[in-house]
């Protein structure tokens, strides 16, 4: 395995350096709106902790992690009013990651709605801020 990038998109956003839609911030983890969203309502959830992979994270991270995982995942639901959600998390680049830092993609799923392809335009910020909106509301 490689070692952990610290020039990585996702470290460039936990130091501030690149601004993100926020839905949730505490001492594990930041959650924040996808921006190539597959559904509306695509939420990242990041280690932040230096992690590369699931593989090489501490276990203790993530136990810290699964929970607030789950806990974004169900206010995504709620406030989506979704019926499903897909979880998914990538590791290396023949698992399909493409950003080196640990996260989990939390996806409000409807019955019969495919997702989208993660590529392409970017969402409206604006867009996305109320989606987060909806969201952070279901988290307090």
């Amino acid at each position: 395995m490689q070692a952990y990038d610290e020039s990585n998109i996702f470290a460039k956003i936990l130091r501030g350096e690149i601004p993100c839609t926020k839905v949730y911030e505490d001492d594990a983890v930041l959650a924040f709106m996808d921006i190539m969203p597959q559904v509306e309502g695509h939420v990242l959830v990041i280690a932040k902790a230096p992690s590369r992979t699931l593989l090489d994270t501490d276990p203790a991270v993530l136990a810290a992690v699964m929970p607030r995982v789950q806990t974004v995942g169900r206010a995504v639901v709620k406030a989506l009013a979704a019926d499903g959600l897909t979880l998914m998390q990538f590791s290396e680049a023949a698992g399909g990651q493409t950003v080196f830092h640990l996260h989990f993609h939390l996806m409000p799923r409807r019955d019969g709605v495919p997702l989208r392809p993660h590529e392409g335009p970017m969402a409206d910020p604006k867009a996305l801020e109320r989606v987060a909106a909806r969201i952070r509301a279901e988290l307090t």
